[in-house]
Order: structure tokens, then C-alpha cells, then sequence
């Protein structure tokens, strides 16, 4: 059995294990931004193929204790690389964490591996010069309270790079944290689902791929590719394999929008891209059935109305951090409010960075979950009809005050505590409390998260 080490955004983990879980892989433990687990060879694979909320796919290559240089070296020689590289690979140690540990020094750290790596694979090929002129196999380091990991990629480009993406537009939402987001919202493939700020059409393409089930990966190659211990034979029957499960004979109702004619061209051809990938893996395994792509329009959001009595809108609006100025964000989020009445009956959701959000649109969220994707916190707003209208006085201000480590302004869900975060079980289901201890310890943890 192999073990994997899959990263994900922040927050996101329970819903990466859950992927994992569906996939028949065992679980072993999980940090903030990654989860372990135990699979067969053909996880080293189908993992990167299908998981659609992580970032990255590493192959733990060992984990051992080392306080000091000479124990860090033994325990990179002792390690079986030889297995897995090529005489002619470019061996990259290309970032090192360390936390709490006597190895304190990355840039020290990420010399003696490399070296360690080399000299290993030197005595047993009996060579002393390596061409390098083969394809690059990055290695992380991972030291924790003196424990090292040393995790060899198998993913190569992030997996949020799925390949459909031809024009990204700006300040573009990561494919893996859209995915995330529509199980946060616990969507499924009946229910009607629109984005008013479609942008690049993440959510909406995002959507679809679930919906249909297509494998998130059909659309690229992995570093695993690379790598001495692929098995071309076995990788084509995993596509075939994932192709077959591939749904077709599904109703699906997913639209987005946006005032940005650009954008609705945007969204429309990485949709277009998207689709014919799903159609291709479709054409391999014999069928001549479609994926539908999702449908964009130009349109302002406070000119839609719902077109049925439920659904979902789920979106990531602008906001003043990455697109326009942070009074104009505001001024959007107040206008937002008339979502409430042009949709009711549905379920909202909305990610963003801005801290007075729920004091601008009115109204505070019923779930409330952190999500930290890249180098910005983000905070998704989840509305499933228990929320409360946002009072202005006294209770905001304690709402504000009672902020977690993002500082979040209106940090109170709809029973009036201070902000919960969103499980991934049942929505209505306690969430955990974010107290001012919990902040620091996820502070401390982000602060090491590959």
C-alpha cells in the first residue's frame, strides 16, 4: 500500500476526505490544507484523475524523526527513490516547511536533500554524474516537531488546472474551491443552480463536470507521467474505467450570468472546452452522448428573477481586495439584498474577503465557513432560509468584536452566536465554534501548510 498526502485550501478538508472515502481509499489523519491516506498503485493515479477539491497529490516517501542534519541525510538515503525516478530526471526540492523543530533552517534543509536523494540513487546505479535532462520531479519537505516527511509530486501543474480554462479573466475562482463550495451547499444535480457573477464560469463548468460525473482530470497530464512507476496500460483502463461512469442521461439546469459581456464569451468557450474534454472521454469508451454546457447570458443581477421555486445561487462576487474599490464592493453587497426577493425559495451562497459583507447585504448568514485558497482568507456565506435580517446598533458592533482571526465584520450566525464554522455533515447541524484559541492554532497551522 502507498501513502498519499493530498492538499487542499484551507477549510476544506473534511470535504477532500469525504472524495477520498468515495474513492474506496483509506484514511489516516488529516491537517489544516491536507488529508493522509493509504492506497492501492492505482491511487497514485485515479486520486489525481478524480478528486476534485484537491490541489496537489503527493507520494510519501517516508516519515521518520530527525533532530539533526546526519538523521535528516540517513533518512532521505534510506528512502527507495530509485523506484520511482529515472537516471535521467531533474530532481527539485522545491519548497521545505519546518515547525517547532531543531532543523530550523529550510534553505539548509533543501540542500541536504538533494543531496541525500542524489547520492542514494549514485550508489545504486553506480554513476556519479546525472544528466538532468529528463523531466523535473519536484520533492517537499514537510519537518513538524522534528518528524519529517518527504513527499514526491505526482500532480506536476496544481490540479485546480484542470485545462479548460483558456481565458481566466480576472481575479478567477480556483476550480478545486468551486468545487468545494457546491458541497458545502450540499448541491445536487435536480436542483436549478445559477451564478449572477459567472466570470470565467468556474461555478457553473464546476457544476456541470459533478453533475455529469466527469472526472475533473480527463483534460491533462500528471507528473506521475513522468515517473518510473507509471503503467500507461493501467492509467488508459482508470480513464476507461472513469469514462463508463460518466452520466449522460441526467437532467441538468445550470445557468450563470454576468453584466460583463466579455465574461459571458469567457465563460461560454472554457465551458465549450470543458465539454467537448467530457465528450472525448465519452467517444473513447464507445458512446456518442453529450455533456450539455451550461447556459451564460449578459445580464445585470438585479434584473433576474427565479425561474423556478427552488434552486441555488452560488457565486463569488467582486470585492474590493482584488477588483474595484472596497466602497463599490459594499454598495454591490447592499444591492445583492434584492437576490432575497427576486429568488425566493432558494439557497444562497457567496465566498468572499470582505469583512462587512453581511452588514452590507443585511442580512447575516445562517452558516458560516473560512476557507483560506492560495494567499487569501475568504469567508463563505451560506443562506438556507433560517438567516435574520442584520440589526444595526449594538448587536452589529458585538457581531464585529466578536470577529475570528480573519476579522470578519458581522461574524454571527442566524441564532445570534458568534460565528460557527460549516461542518460537512447535515446543514443545521452545529458547526464548530471559532474561538479566539482555535484562531491561533489555525493561524499557527496555515503558517505551515504546504
Amino acid at each position: 500500500m502507498n501513502t498519499l498526502v493530498a492538499l487542499c485550501a484551507v477549510g476544506a478538508e473534511k470535504i477532500l476526505g469525504n472524495e477520498i472515502k468515495l474513492l474506496g481509499y483509506k484514511l489516516e489523519g488529516n491537517a489544516p490544507g491536507r488529508v493522509v491516506f493509504t492506497g492501492d498503485d492505482d491511487a497514485l493515479y485515479r486520486a489525481n484523475l478524480c478528486l476534485r477539491t484537491a490541489d496537489r497529490v503527493y507520494l510519501q516517501m517516508a516519515s521518520y524523526t530527525a533532530q539533526d542534519f546526519d538523521a535528516l541525510f540517513d533518512g532521505v538515503y534510506n528512502a527507495d527513490w530509485q523506484l520511482y525516478l529515472k537516471k535521467d530526471s531533474r530532481v527539485v526540492v522545491d519548497k521545505v516547511r519546518t515547525h517547532k523543530s531543531r532543523l530550523e533552517s529550510e534553505h539548509s534543509v533543501q540542500g541536504m536533500v538533494q543531496k541525500a536523494i542524489y547520492k542514494k540513487l549514485g550508489d545504486v546505479w553506480h554513476i556519479t554524474t546525472f544528466p538532468e535532462t529528463g523531466a523535473e520531479s519536484d520533492v517537499r519537505v514537510y519537518i513538524d516537531q522534528d518528524v519529517v516527511q518527504l513527499l514526491l509530486d505526482l500532480s506536476g501543474l496544481p490540479l485546480h488546472k484542470r485545462g479548460y480554462r483558456a481565458d481566466i479573466g480576472a481575479a478567477p475562482l480556483r476550480e478545486t474551491t468551486a468545487a468545494a463550495l457546491l458541497q458545502m451547499m450540499m448541491w445536487r444535480r435536480k436542483l436549478p443552480l445559477h451564478d449572477p457573477f459567472c466570470g470565467s464560469g468556474t461555478i457553473a463548468i464546476e457544476a456541470a463536470l459533478y453533475a455529469y460525473n466527469v472526472a475533473p482530470g480527463f483534460g491533462r497530464r500528471f507528473a506521475l507521467e513522468n515517473l518510473a512507476v507509471y503503467d500507461v496500460r493501467r492509467a488508459a483502463e482508470i480513464r476507461r474505467q472513469e469514462a463508463e461512469k460518466i452520466r449522460t442521461d441526467v437532467t441538468v439546469r445550470i445557468t450563470g450570468s454576468d453584466i460583463d459581456p466579455a465574461a459571458v464569451e469567457r465563460a461560454r468557450r472554457n465551458a465549450e472546452y470543458a465539454c467537448v474534454t467530457a465528450g472525448r472521454a465519452l467517444q473513447s469508451v464507445g458512446s456518442d452522448a453529450k455533456v450539455l454546457r451550461p447556459d451564460f447570458t449578459q445580464a445585470d443581477f438585479k434584473e433576474l428573477s427565479a425561474p423556478y421555486d427552488t434552486g441555488l445561487l452560488l457565486c463569488n462576487p467582486p470585492y474590493g481586495e482584488r477588483l474595484g474599490d472596497e466602497h463599490e464592493a459594499e454598495a454591490l453587497y447592499k444591492d445583492m439584498a434584492c437576490l432575497f426577493t427576486a429568488f425566493p425559495g432558494w439557497e444562497m451562497g457567496v465566498i468572499t474577503s470582505h469583512r462587512k459583507f453581511q452588514e452590507s447585504i443585511g442580512r447575516y448568514a445562517s452558516l458560516l465557513k473560512d476557507i483560506k485558497s492560495g494567499h487569501l482568507d475568504t469567508c463563505f456565506y451560506i443562506y438556507n432560509g433560517t438567516e435574520k435580517a442584520h440589526q444595526r446598533g449594538e448587536h452589529g458592533k458585538r457581531s464585529d468584536r466578536g470577529a475570528g482571526r480573519s476579522g470578519w465584520g458581522g461574524r454571527r450566525a442566524a441564532d445570534g452566536t458568534r460565528g460557527r464554522g460549516y461542518e460537512s455533515g447535515r446543514r443545521g447541524s452545529s458547526g464548530r465554534r471559532l474561538d479566539r484559541a482555535d484562531s491561533r492554532r489555525e493561524r499557527d497551522s496555515d503558517d505551515f501548510t504546504f
